[in-house]
């Protein structure tokens, strides 16, 4: 248990930027899955037009610091090979 007061707003910053955190994870997640789930049912035409949102939950992932660049890259590179099959 923190005792001083800098110590105590310190955990309570703490706990806060923990749940931000934790839901731009969980939405970057659900936006990947969504897309390789479309991906993998061949629903190329569907995957193709919800890339672009893919891409820019990647982007805004690596600009608030929640994955890194490389990646993103990497990310993006192979789920953009997903839908020129």
């Amino acid at each position: 248990m923190p005792i001083t007061k800098s110590a105590k707003k310190a955990e309570r910053k703490s706990l806060k930027n923990r749940e931000r955190n934790l839901e731009r994870k969980n939405s970057l997640a659900k936006t990947l899955k969504n897309f390789s789930r479309l991906a993998k049912a061949k629903k190329i035409d569907e995957a193709k037009s919800y890339f672009p949102q893919v891409q820019k939950a990647l982007d805004k992932a690596v600009k608030q610091g929640i994955i890194k660049g490389n990646t993103s890259s990497r990310k993006k590179s192979r789920f953009s090979r997903m839908i020129k099959i």
